[in-house]
C-alpha cells in the first residue's frame, strides 16, 4: 500500500512535511517533537495545508483486501 498525496505542489515545504506525517498516523504531539516546531505549529500548518485543498489517495497494490473475486464479479454482471 501506498500514498499519494496530490497537489503537494500548492503547499510549503513545512506544510508538506507535517501532511505526510499526519495523514500517516502520527500525532499531532510526534509531529511537533520529530520536526523540533510547537504543536500549535503543527495544527497552524495542517489547518492551512488543508484549505489550500490537496488529496491523499491510498494505492493498494494486489489484493489485500480480498475483494478480487466480489468486483470481478460486478463487472461480469454488467
Amino acid at each position: 500500500m501506498r500514498i499519494e498525496i496530490r497537489g503537494v505542489e500548492k503547499l510549503s515545504w513545512r506544510e508538506r512535511q507535517v501532511v505526510t506525517l499526519k495523514e500517516t498516523g502520527h500525532t499531532a504531539d510526534n509531529i511537533a517533537q520529530r520536526l523540533g516546531i510547537a504543536e500549535g505549529t503543527v495544527a497552524t500548518l495542517y489547518n492551512r495545508a488543508r484549505k489550500k485543498g490537496y488529496e491523499v489517495v491510498i494505492i493498494i497494490d494486489g489484493d489485500p483486501l480480498g475483494l478480487g473475486e466480489m468486483v470481478e464479479d460486478m463487472h461480469d454482471e454488467t
